[in-house]
């Protein structure tokens, strides 16, 4: 049992063990080919239901990233470069898809998302949160010079928007966008004519669903010829000179028997439908015509590139979530249809059990109430479980009450069907399905159109082969997306090279070996909380220095996990101000002396995200602009103001922008070990214009600590310590001995 293993030992076995297993599906979860992004377009074509329109959009195998291409649909034009380094342009794939092509972002931002909206411009009002190009929904991440195709909410096509930007959530600040024009006319698939011709080949009008794809709708053939394949060509008839394209199952056999049977051919290589001006059904050994149909230049001049075009990789179809790390525990599943298929792989010991479940509350992940799977693998025999669970009560099942099998509670109420089971390197494997929605009273139903609570559990059986209690389960909240985008969320095994068919299901008396299947999944990796990082050690600007008392206040990034976030303990906008170069320094000055500000934080407030008035103040938060009527009350503003007539506060600490810029090519600000190998790495860039300036002298009435902040935005600044009087020896000591600390800082005066 668990409880006679040390957990140090045991953990370290389980990370290299786990390292050596291989990641294992039933056939019922793999499926080769690729679905393409035009399932809607097929719908209205055929007036097919959406699951019938998934299945033919089956096919093939995945499509690998082809960068050779230069067509990527409709163009809307480059991102506007506001902020955070966002630039690239921007392509209207079909009506429900964007393609950003050469994407930059310098994952800076604290919340930024990819957004769409039908306000007049960017806004958080009447904005779109799209998912990632990987369907998460997480913050975005650094891109540097990355393809990202990017999917519409369902309900959504392109004319219901008209604009698409980098939106950050946190402050409402748009980082880039491009307008997406009112009368676009989007890619979109086109139709041809139909196949009609001997040997009973005949369709419904073809679709060239994208430049790599053609839909053949009711396809018939009789299957008697002997070497009949689907070839294409130049031209508007075939010829010899034709090629030979695979079929539906990516063959390329003489074709069989087809009943009115609607298929999805991929055209092979970099071939695309731009190269041929036929698609017919050929004998190859005869040269004989059976049937075809033109491509006419003219009618496929919008369709959508394909995702091999646009450097789709191809990727699991499989989820993966990591429930317990130390020992291995994850579940593995794919929404099939009106079911689902569902993976659990564990290091357990012989006897032991695995459970995974929907919780008994919908809000949160509660043990009681909930329907699980509990499943295991005899070790001795070889022999899979996956057993339908309600969880009535935290105890064992005795007579109807407790954690109890469905069938102790009435008659075929087990809604799981094992598929298959496997023992691998000392992992229990077990794939089962259920249905998405609730069989009966005890069944919970598993959503797709949105997150919802999990349980978990491991611990041994009893003598009846029934759950006893846990030693490991679920600890706080735990919500699963069952419906999201394939997302590999768990460590990937060593030395893995190729990815093999689905295994089929064996007895078990077959060796387990014989039950492996490598699965190669695109994966991401499962964030983990980090530790607080030790923020860098930026020396305070002293009440003596500089001796002109002039300060430059200028913007700049906010240096990663030790800068900004370390320093303050505030999560930053991925920018704040930086006073004569230093990343937020505590300042510190002396009453009565005047201090003067020259102010480059940009002066164009239309934009927001480039516009940043400097303003001193009582606030540790700053943004007085947005504040409330009644959060004012209690603020005092020290300098950067003017009051207008009408009593309005008009910031006055406004100029032109000038930007501390890291290098977009060199590493990233967490790999600098300290603020001056930080500060070398940055260039200041300034736009045409003028500084303001705003002058400030604190009095007796100034309060020991106040703060320089942004008037517009929130969390940019730091502190500002009042001192009564400068240590005259301390500033006479600092002229004649250099700095200590700061050796590797650039540490100059300011300049006049």
């Amino acid at each position: 049992m668990f409880a006679q293993v040390g957990a140090g030992a045991r953990s370290k076995t389980v990370r290299r063990e786990r390292a050596q297993c291989s990641q294992l599906c039933a056939g019922a979860v793999s499926e080769r080919g690729r679905v393409t992004l035009l399932v809607r377009e097929f719908c209205v074509l055929f007036g097919m239901r959406l699951h019938t329109a998934l299945a033919v959009l089956a096919i093939g195998a995945c499509l690998s990233g082809a960068r050779g291409q230069r067509y990527f649909g409709k163009e809307l034009g480059a991102l506007s470069e506001l902020h955070h380094g966002v630039r690239g342009r921007v392509f209207a794939v079909d009506s429900r898809t964007l393609f950003l092509k050469d994407f930059h972002y310098d994952g800076e931002g604290p919340a930024a998302y990819f957004y769409v909206g039908s306000s007049k411009s960017p806004s958080s009002s009447g904005g779109l949160r799209l998912r990632d190009e990987r369907g998460g929904s997480s913050p975005l991440r650094r891109y540097r010079g990355e393809g990202v195709t990017l999917s519409l909410p369902d309900g959504k096509t392109l004319r219901d928007v008209k604009w698409f930007s980098v939106w950050c959530d946190e402050f409402s600040v748009n980082f880039g966008d491009v307008s997406i024009p009112r009368d676009l006319e989007f890619p979109k698939p086109a139709k041809v004519g139909a196949l009609r011709g001997v040997h009973g080949v005949s369709s419904d009008a073809v679709v060239v669903v994208d430049a790599q794809t053609l839909l053949v709708p009711n396809f018939s053939y009789d299957g008697e010829a002997p070497d009949a394949k689907f070839w294409v060509g130049r031209g508007d008839k075939p010829s010899p000179q034709g090629i030979r394209i695979p079929d539906e199952n990516g063959k390329e056999a003489p074709l069989r028997k087809y009943d009115r049977k609607t298929i999805v051919l991929t055209l092979p290589g970099e071939l695309t439908v731009f190269d041929i001006g036929h698609f017919a059904v050929w004998c190859e050994a005869f040269t004989v015509n059976f049937g075809h149909v033109t491509l006419p230049r003219s009618q496929l001049a919008n369709v959508p590139p394909s995702l091999k075009m646009l450097g789709v990789s191809p990727q699991s179809k499989l989820n993966c979530e990591v429930l317990h790390d130390e020992l291995a525990f994850e579940v593995r599943w794919a929404v099939a249809g009106d079911s689902i298929v569902l993976q659990l792989v564990g290091k357990l010991e012989d006897g032991e059990y695995m459970s995974f479940g929907i919780s008994g509350d919908p809000s949160h992940s509660q043990m009681v109430g909930g329907d699980v799977a509990v499943a295991w693998v005899d070790k001795a025999t070889l022999k899979g479980y996956a057993v339908d669970y309600y969880l009535d009560a935290k105890s064992q099942c005795a007579g109807v009450r407790g954690s109890c099998p469905d069938e102790r509670l009435g008659e075929k109420t087990n809604s799981i069907r094992l598929l298959n089971a496997a023992l691998v390197n000392g992992y229990s494997i077990v794939t089962y399905q259920r249905s998405l929605k609730a069989a009966d009273e005890l069944d919970r139903a598993v959503l797709t159109n949105t997150s919802q609570p999990v349980i978990w559990a491991l611990g041994p059986l009893n003598s009846r082969n029934e759950v006893s209690y846990h030693h490991h389960f679920t600890k706080g909240d735990k919500f699963i997306e069952f419906g999201r985008a394939p997302v590999w969320n768990c460590p990937m095994p060593e030395n893995e090279e190729d990815r093999q068919e689905p295994p089929r299901r064996d007895p078990p008396s077959r060796q387990p070996e014989a039950n492996k299947a490598v699965i190669k999944p695109n994966p991401v990796p499962t964030p983990r909380p980090v530790p607080r990082a030790q923020p860098w050690d930026i020396p305070a600007i002293q009440c003596y220095e500089p001796p002109d008392g002039v300060f430059y206040a200028q913007m700049g990034p906010t240096g990663g996990k030790q800068g900004y976030s370390a320093i303050t303990g505030h999560v930053g906008w991925g920018i704040s101000w930086y006073i004569n170069g230093l990343l937020i320094p505590e300042i510190n000055v002396v009453r009565g002396k005047k201090y003067t500000f020259v102010v480059e934080g940009g002066s164009n407030p239309d934009v927001p995200a480039r516009y940043h008035p400097f303003y001193i103040t009582n606030d540790p938060v700053g943004g007085y602009l947005h504040r409330s009527d009644e959060e004012k009350k209690n603020l005092e503003i020290y300098a950067g103001v003017r009051r207008s007539r009408s009593g309005e506060l008009i910031p006055t600490g406004v100029g032109r922008l000038c930007n501390w810029t890291p290098d977009p090519n060199g590493p990233g600000a967490d790999e600098y070990p300290s603020f001056g190998a930080y500060q070398r790495s940055l260039t200041l860039e300034c736009e045409p214009g003028n500084p303001g300036i705003v002058t400030w002298t604190p009095d007796r009435s100034t309060p020991d600590t106040v703060f320089y902040q942004c008037f517009t935005h929130r969390y940019l600044g730091w502190k500002i310590n009042v001192v009564d009087e400068c240590d005259a020896a301390e500033a006479e000591e600092s002229r004649v001995v250099a700095h200590v600390a700061p050796a590797d800082l650039a540490g100059e005066e300011s300049v006049q």
